[in-house]
This record gives C-alpha cells, sequence and structure tokens, in this order.
C-alpha cells in the first residue's frame, strides 16, 4: 500500500509540472472506492493549484469558479494506485480509472484493485474532505508534535505499539514498512504496549519514525510491487530495510535472526535481541 512517502514522492513529482494547469476534460473507468460527487464536465475549464497532502491523501485544488473557490479533488491511492503524469495522446492503460487531461499533460489514476478514490469537495473543511480527513492524527513533521504530546498520545493507547502506529490516530503515515522500521532502530519490541512506553523511549520513537519517513521520501519511497512515481520511476527505500521482508536473515546490529509474526493481518519484522518489550 502506498504510504506517506510514496504519496509525498507523488505530490513532489506532480506539483510543479501540473500548477496553474488547465483541465481539459475528466474521464472516468470502472467505480472507485467511493463516487467523484460531481459532474466532469463541471470542471472543465478550472485551474489545479498548489498539490498538497495530508497523511496519505493528496488535495488539488480547482481554481476558477467564483461560487466555489476552494473546491477541489481528494485522492486516496488506496493498496494499489499510482498516479502518472502522460501525453494526452497515450492510450489508456490497463486498470486506468481517473484521468484528468490538462492542456499540461494528462493525470491517470491506475489501481487493480480499486481501493483508492478520487472525490469532489467544495472545500477541504466541508465534508466528504472533513470527513475523510477529520480522524487523522499527527503529520511527522509537524512542528506542534514534540516529545511530550507524542509520549501523552501513546499512553491513552494499550493496544501494541505496531497497531498504534499502523493505525493513524496518533501519527499518519507510519505504515507497515515504515513502522518496523522506526521500531528496529528505536530498539523497541513491536508487542510492547504504547502505553507502557516511557518519556525517552516515545522520544526515540518520534526520532526514528522521523529519520525513516526522511530517507524514505530522499529515496523515492518503496517499490514492492506496483509503486511508480508520476513519471515512472521506481522506490528504493525497501533495498536500505534493516528489518522489513528479511525474516531469518541475520541482524545488522547483533547477527541474531530476525523474526516475523502477524500483527493485525499484517506481517511485522523484528529482531528479538535488539528491541526490547
Amino acid at each position: 500500500m502506498p504510504e506517506l512517502p510514496e504519496v509525498e514522492v507523488t505530490r513532489r513529482s506532480i506539483d510543479l509540472p501540473l500548477r496553474g494547469a488547465q483541465v481539459q476534460a475528466v474521464r472516468l473507468g470502472k467505480p472507485l472506492r467511493w463516487p467523484l460527487g460531481r459532474d466532469p464536465q463541471a470542471l472543465v475549464g478550472l485551474r489545479l493549484g498548489a498539490v498538497q497532502r495530508r497523511g496519505k491523501y493528496l488535495w488539488l485544488p480547482l481554481q476558477g469558479a467564483p461560487e466555489l473557490p476552494e473546491q477541489g479533488l481528494l485522492i486516496h491511492l488506496g493498496m494499489s494506485g499510482s498516479l502518472r503524469l502522460l501525453a494526452p495522446a497515450e492510450p489508456a492503460r490497463a486498470h486506468e480509472h481517473f484521468r484528468l487531461d490538462t492542456d499540461r499533460g494528462s493525470l491517470r489514476l491506475t489501481d487493480p484493485r480499486r481501493f483508492g478514490a478520487v472525490v469532489w469537495s467544495a472545500a477541504r473543511d466541508q465534508d466528504p474532505a472533513a470527513r475523510l480527513l477529520g480522524g487523522l492524527g499527527f503529520e511527522p513533521f509537524d512542528p506542534a508534535l514534540d516529545d511530550e504530546s507524542f509520549h501523552a498520545a501513546l499512553r491513552l493507547r494499550r493496544a501494541p505499539i505496531k497497531t498504534v502506529l499502523l493505525g493513524g490516530q496518533v501519527i499518519v503515515g507510519a505504515g507497515n514498512i515504515y513502522a518496523c522500521e522506526a521500531l528496529f532502530h528505536a530498539g523497541i519490541d513491536p508487542r510492547c504496549s504504547a502505553a507502557r512506553l516511557g518519556r525517552a523511549r516515545a522520544a526515540r520513537l518520534l526520532q526514528a519514525l522521523r529519520q525513516t519517513l526522511g530517507q524514505a521520501m530522499a529515496l523515492g519511497g518503496s517499490t514492492l510491487r506496483d509503486f511508480r512515481d508520476a513519471h515512472g520511476v521506481n522506490g528504493a527505500f525497501q533495498q536500505q530495510a534493516a528489518v522489513y521482508g528479511r525474516e531469518g536473515q541475520p541482524c545488522t546490529a547483533c547477527g541474531k535472526p530476525l523474526r516475523r509474526i502477524v500483527q493485525a493481518q499484517r506481517s511485522t519484522y523484528f529482531c528479538p535481541r535488539c528491541q526490547r518489550r
């Protein structure tokens, strides 16, 4: 599933090329997770503003309609989606379910499993955007997220720390790969209750999350199966992973074989010696 680094890499790869572009056509394929919620023809002639990100959602502002000055499209890549920026003349590709043609290129959403979505909203602070974004936790690099606020939020959660990180109510974007990696670098067992983490360990985990996510963005995200940026470039973070996908291989720190368990129906990789409960 595309996580925060992949979504941010996608945002960066389409923002400048499409900023100010005028919509010429909107084409819909097979139904996605939610309906567009707007007549596609009503979007023709509008111009795209600066692409923004909140958690794993992208917000594409649509400018030029005085009666709806804050409208836009909220995009989620689902389990297997990716956005590509192509020439309008290029034919439709397999699993292409949304197409936004502009005078600067054609933005295409391909999604084999169709769990992604493109939803129109009159504004980010109005439904459906407000409802979809309302339950999200802190952005990892938000200055308002300090050691104390992170620790305080964890103390309210008795679930295993890995499950809490994946939930997105405390902090967004720490998907499966990045949660495994950050917990390893922080020396925390993924089965440990979030509420049991002391201030020092919570601060170490927050630092590890930021370092892991920052490195992932610098490397273009992770490509395990479907993900590419809007120009078709694979991510490379998976090649640097210390624990993810390395069950049975020696830990890079202590040499003990790494373990794999299942938590919340997701594979968790960790070192039983280096990571303490």
